[in-house]
C-alpha cells in the first residue's frame, strides 16, 4: 500500500479576471416579439396597482418569472435598472417553479425604480413597434450593429444601451409578479421575512405584532405562535420568504433496552483530541464519565426525564470508545475526548432556542473543530429554502474553522426527506447502511433544493435487525440510526485534523473521496439514500491507497478570480501518461438564506488534466469541462451546469472512468509536459464572499498497467519545489505526541 502524499511550498498563482469586451447577444434561434413586450409591460402595470393600496413598506417586492434555470450572466439587466443600481443587487429570494425547471427571483426596489421601469418598457414597445412592423425580431437581426446604431433613441428617451438589455431581457421573463405565500397548518413556525430594508420588530408592531427579543433570530427571521403567523398570513402575506415548523420532537431511533451493566476497563484521559457533542443530556454515573466535561444547558425550572439522558449518552460513548463497543467498527482512532452540551430533551424542546445556544456554544469554545450534532427533526425539510437550523450551522461553519457532523434523521414510516438539520450544505451528513452494506430502512432521503446531494456518506447506523452498542445510563444498550453513525464519522474527521494535521477542507475532501472509490454510485435514488458511497471503516483504509495509485492532497486559499498551480510532475513512461485520474475538492462558502434555491454566494470551479498548448485551453480537463475556456464550443446551459459540473455546489468531484482496457494518455505540451490544476471563483452577488476562501482537493493517479511509480512521482515533485509529505499514521501519531507534550519550566 502507498501512503497519501500532501504536496506544500509551492502556491498558487492568483490572476483578476480579464473583463473582455463582449457585446449583448441572445441565445440562438430566439425570437423577440411586441406581444410578448407588451404583456411583459402589462404585468409590471399589475404589480404597481398592487402597491398602490399598500404603504407598509418603502419599497415594493416583485419577482421575475423565468422560463428556465437561469445563470447569473442571464439574469435581467434592463428591467428594474439604474444609473445606482443593478437589478442582481435588489434580489432579496429565489425559488424554482413546482416542476424545478424555471427561476422564480423576488426583487425589492424602491417606488420610484417600478415606475422608471414601466416608463422605460413603454418607451421600448414604442421604439421597437416603430422600427420592426413585423412585430418581431430573430437573434441574427439583434446582432446587426449597423441596424442598431441607426435608430433615433433620443426620441423615445432611450440609450442604445438600455433598448437592447430589454430586448434581451423578454428573452428569459415570462413576467413580473408578487409572490404571497399560502396558508399553512404550521402552529408554531420559524418565519423568514423578505429583506425590505426595516427593523423586523417595528414592521411587525405595524401589523399588531409585538414579540420579544428572544424570539428574534436576526432581522428578517423570528419564531411566531399560531396566534401571530394568522396575522402574518392575513394581512402581510407578500412579506413572507419562507416558514418551516419550530420541531420540538426529534426525529426516531431504535432503541432497545439497556441489556447488562458494562464493565469495561479504560484509562484515565491524557492528551486526545476533543470533540464537541451537541445532544440530549448526559449520564454522568458511566464508566467512561472521566473522558467526558459536560454542561447542562437545561434551566434547572424544566423538569428531566431519566429518557432525556439515554440519546446523548448513547452517542458519547461512540465517541469516546467505540471500538471497545463494537469490535467489528475498529477504526483505529483510539479514543477520544468530548465536551457534551445537553441542550434538549427527549421529551420535546425548542429549536429555535438550540439554534442561538449552538452559536455562543462554538463561539466559547474555540479549541473544538469537529461537531457532533445528532438531532434531528421529524418533519421533512422543504423543496425552496433551507431550513434556519441549517443556515446557521453553514454561518458558524464559514465564519469559524470547524465541520459540524449532522445525522441524516430518520423514519419509522418509509422514506421521507431527510429533516432539519440535515439540510447544511457545509456540514458532513451521515446516512445509516446495515453490515450487508445496503441503505438501512430507517434512512431518509435528500436531495437539498432540488439539486444539493445529501447526505454526502454514509456509515454503519445499524439496521435489518442488527444493532449498534452503546453505552446507556443503565448499561449497554442497542441501537440502530444515523444518530450513531454520525458520532462514528466524528470521530475520523477528528483524527484526520488533529492527528494528521489536515485542515478541515483537506479533510472533508479525503473522507468524501475514500466513500467514492473509482466507482461512483450510478443510481440516483441509490445517491439519494447513502450521498456520495460508505466510509471505509478502518482509518488507514482512507489514508493509503494501493500500489499503483498515487494520491496527493493539495490546498490553497482563492485570492482573486483564478487560482492556478501548472507544476504538477506526473511521471512519464515511454513518452506517454499510463494513467487514470479522480479528483474530489471541498470548500465552505457564504451562504445567504434569503436567496432561497440560490443559497451559496461562491462558486469554485475546479479543472485538472494535463497541460495543453491548444489555444485557449491551458488544461485539458479530465471530465472535458470547458465553461471558462476561451474556445469552448459553445453555451452551456446553467441547468446543465449544475447538472453536470454541479456548478455552485461546494463538494467538486471529477473523474476518468477506470477499464482495464484504458490506453496511455499521450503528452499535449511537449514544452511543459505536466499537469496542471484550475480554480476559478464566481460571485452570486457583489460582496466578494469568495476573496480568502480555502479549498482543498484530493487527486489520484491509477497507473493503468499497475505498475507503482510514487516514489519517481515524490523525487519529480520534490525537484519542482514541492515540499513532499507522506501521511504516516506511527509518524503523525509521534508528532501529535510531542506537540501535546506539557513543557515544564524550572
Amino acid at each position: 500500500m502507498n501512503n497519501i502524499l500532501t504536496l506544500r511550498g509551492k502556491r498558487f498563482t492568483q490572476e483578476p479576471r480579464k473583463n473582455g469586451i463582449s457585446g449583448v447577444k441572445v441565445p440562438a434561434n430566439s425570437l423577440i416579439e411586441l406581444s410578448h413586450l407588451k404583456a411583459i409591460h402589462q404585468s409590471l402595470l399589475k404589480v404597481r396597482t398592487f402597491w398602490q393600496e399598500i404603504n407598509l413598506l418603502d419599497g415594493v417586492l416583485l419577482s421575475a418569472y423565468y422560463n428556465k434555470i437561469i445563470a447569473k450572466s442571464n439574469r435581467i439587466s434592463g428591467y428594474l435598472s439604474s444609473t445606482k443600481e443593478i437589478p442582481n443587487d435588489s434580489i432579496v429570494g429565489a425559488k424554482f417553479n413546482a416542476d424545478k425547471d424555471k427561476h422564480i427571483i423576488t426583487h425589492y426596489v424602491s417606488r420610484e425604480l417600478l415606475d422608471n421601469t414601466i416608463v422605460l418598457s413603454e418607451n421600448v414597445i414604442h421604439l421597437f413597434n416603430d422600427t420592426f412592423p413585423n412585430g418581431e425580431l430573430t437573434d441574427k437581426e439583434f446582432d446587426d450593429k449597423q441596424l442598431f446604431n441607426s435608430l433615433p433613441y433620443e426620441k423615445y428617451h432611450l440609450s442604445k444601451t438600455a433598448f437592447r438589455a430589454i430586448l434581451r431581457d423578454s428573452v428569459f421573463i415570462e413576467k413580473f409578479d408578487v409572490e404571497e405565500v399560502s396558508q399553512s397548518e404550521i402552529k408554531n413556525a420559524i418565519v423568514t421575512f423578505y429583506d425590505v430594508n426595516t427593523n423586523i420588530r417595528v414592521l411587525l408592531e405595524k401589523v399588531g405584532i409585538d414579540i420579544s427579543t428572544a424570539n428574534i433570530l436576526d432581522n428578517t427571521t423570528v419564531l411566531l405562535d399560531e396566534k401571530y403567523l394568522n396575522l402574518v398570513y392575513t394581512k402581510i402575506p407578500y412579506l413572507v420568504a419562507m416558514a418551516v415548523e419550530d420541531f420540538s420532537m426529534l426525529s426516531p431511533d431504535d432503541f432497545k433496552t439497556a441489556v447488562e451493566k458494562i464493565e469495561i476497563p479504560i484509562p484515565s484521559p491524557t492528551n486526545e483530541p476533543v470533540i464537541g457533542v451537541i445532544d440530549t443530556l448526559f449520564e454522568r454515573d458511566v464508566y467512561f464519565s472521566e473522558w467526558v466535561e459536560y454542561h447542562d444547558m437545561i434551566s434547572d425550572d424544566i423538569p428531566k426525564e431519566s429518557r432525556d439522558y439515554n440519546h446523548g449518552t448513547a452517542v458519547s460513548s461512540l465517541i469516546v470508545d467505540a471500538p471497545n463497543l463494537n469490535r467489528n467498527l475498529d477504526d483505529g482512532c483510539g479514543r477520544f475526548q468530548v465536551r457534551h452540551f445537553g441542550v434538549a430533551l427527549q421529551s420535546g424542546f425548542n429549536s429555535f432556542t438550540i439554534i442561538k445556544q449552538i452559536k455562543e456554544i462554538v463561539s466559547q469554545n474555540t479549541d473544538i473543530k469537529v461537531w457532533n450534532l445528532s438531532l434531528g427533526s421529524n418533519d421533512e425539510i422543504r423543496e425552496n429554502f433551507i431550513s434556519a437550523e441549517a443556515a446557521v450551522l453553514d454561518e458558524i461553519q464559514f465564519e469559524n474553522d470547524v465541520i459540524f457532523i449532522v445525522a441524516g434523521t430518520n423514519s419509522s414510516t418509509g422514506r421521507k426527506k431527510i429533516g432539519t438539520p440535515a439540510d447544511s450544505l457545509n456540514s458532513i451528513i451521515v446516512n445509516s447502511v446495515d453490515f450487508e452494506n445496503q441503505a438501512a430502512s430507517y434512512s431518509r432521503q435528500g436531495i437539498v433544493l432540488s439539486f444539493f446531494m445529501k447526505p454526502d456518506v454514509a456509515y454503519y447506523g445499524g439496521g435489518n435487525g442488527k444493532f449498534i452498542n452503546v453505552c446507556e445510563p443503565l448499561g449497554l444498550g442497542q441501537v440502530a440510526g444515523t444518530s450513531f453513525a454520525a458520532p462514528l464519522i466524528a470521530r475520523k474527521m477528528a483524527y484526520l485534523i488533529h492527528i494528521m494535521g489536515l485542515s478541515r477542507e483537506e479533510a472533508k475532501a479525503l473522507l468524501i473521496d475514500s466513500a467514492i472509490g473509482w466507482h461512483r454510485q450510478k443510481s440516483f435514488d441509490n445517491r439519494t439514500l447513502i450521498g456520495n458511497g460508505i466510509v471505509p471503516i478502518n482509518i488507514k483504509d482512507i489514508l493509503s491507497t494501493s500500489d499503483d495509485e498515487i494520491k496527493f492532497i493539495v490546498s490553497d486559499v482563492s485570492e482573486k478570480y483564478h487560482s492556478y498551480n501548472y507544476d504538477f510532475p506526473v511521471p512519464i513512461s515511454n513518452g506517454k501518461h499510463p494513467y487514470v485520474a479522480k479528483a474530489t475538492m471541498c470548500y465552505f462558502p457564504k451562504c445567504y438564506r434569503n436567496q432561497g434555491v440560490d443559497y451559496t454566494n461562491t462558486e469554485l470551479n475546479l479543472v485538472f488534466g494535463r497541460l495543453s498548448n491548444k489555444k485557449g485551453e491551458t488544461i485539458k480537463a479530465i471530465n472535458n469541462d470547458a465553461q471558462h475556456f476561451d474556445d469552448a464550443p459553445g453555451y452551456i446551459r446553467e441547468d446543465s451546469a449544475r447538472n453536470i459540473f454541479r456548478k455552485w455546489d461546494n463538494v467538486k468531484h471529477i473523474s476518468e472512468t477506470f477499464t482495464p482496457r484504458k490506453q496511455a494518455k499521450t503528452i499535449l505540451n511537449t514544452d511543459n509536459p505536466q499537469w496542471g490544476m484550475s480554480v476559478r471563483t464566481i460571485e452570486r452577488l457583489r460582496k466578494r464572499d469568495g476573496e480568502g476562501i480555502r479549498f482543498g482537493v484530493v487527486v489520484t493517479l491509477k497507473e493503468i498497467n499497475g505498475v507503482n511509480r510514487i516514489d519517481d512521482f515524490i523525487k519529480l515533485a520534490q525537484l519542482r519545489g514541492w515540499l513532499v509529505n507522506q501521511l504516516q499514521v506511527e509518524t503523525q501519531v509521534e508528532i501529535y505526541n510531542k506537540l501535546s507534550e506539557e513543557i515544564v519550566f524550572e
